[in-house]
């Protein structure tokens, strides 16, 4: 009997951990999300890295094992840059660190993104500053020539959690034998599990059981 994979995980309060969390031992068992090119447009999709038409364009277009080669591309970067967080996690990001991630900077300056000033329409669009026209935003955009520009979104997710992330903040679900990495953004910085509802709860269970053997 085949058990039936969960869906994604978005727990990590940052696109690029949950980027990483693809591939985990949530509970008990290791899951991969990324094993294909459709399994790359569906994460994509439910992430919302990549605009619905553009997921669809390339599903329609790319020649027989094309996106399939892209996810085993998305799955290296994921891998590689996983050991470089669990290296630096728990402490701040040294300047040093640079040196590590130049394979990610190759990857972003094959990008073509640029942005453009639109009305303001959407929630996120950041609000205005002082002095900035309140009806207008400045919108990303990006040309999707090839599959490969997939990657670029994910590299960019990459970047902003090492530009704009606290590493210290940065932890492991401390749940036995879960691996999910999130960002700790709770008061006082105390969040120890990827979810209380799951990991958080089975620690409550086994520290009660702990105590009721301890009575006996």
């Amino acid at each position: 009997m085949t058990v039936a994979r969960p869906p994604p995980i978005f727990i990590a309060d940052h696109p690029g951990l949950d980027f990483l969390n693809t591939i985990a031992v949530s509970v008990d068992t290791k899951v991969e999300w990324l094993t294909s090119g459709e399994d790359l447009l569906a994460w994509l999709k439910q992430s919302r890295l990549v605009p619905d038409r553009v997921l669809d364009a390339f599903r329609q277009s790319a020649v027989p094992g094309e996106l399939d080669g892209i996810a085993a591309q998305a799955r290296a970067l994921r891998d590689w840059f996983k050991l470089f967080v669990y290296k630096h996690m728990g402490r701040p990001l040294e300047p040093a660190a640079l040196r590590e991630l130049q394979p990610l900077n190759q990857l972003l300056a094959r990008d073509e993104e640029y942005g453009q000033i639109a009305l303001r329409h959407r929630r996120h669009d950041r609000e205005p500053g002082k002095g900035e026209a309140p009806g207008l935003a400045w919108h990303p955009q990006r040309r999707w020539r090839s599959p490969e520009a997939l990657l670029f979104p994910l590299a960019r997710s990459l970047a902003d959690l090492v530009c704009t992330s606290d590493f210290t903040q940065v932890k492991a679900c401390e749940g036995s034998p879960c691996t999910l990495l999130f960002v700790d953004r709770t008061r006082g910085h105390a969040r120890r599990w990827c979810s209380m509802a799951v990991c958080g709860n089975r620690a409550k269970q086994a520290a009660h059981r702990n105590r009721l053997k301890k009575r006996h």
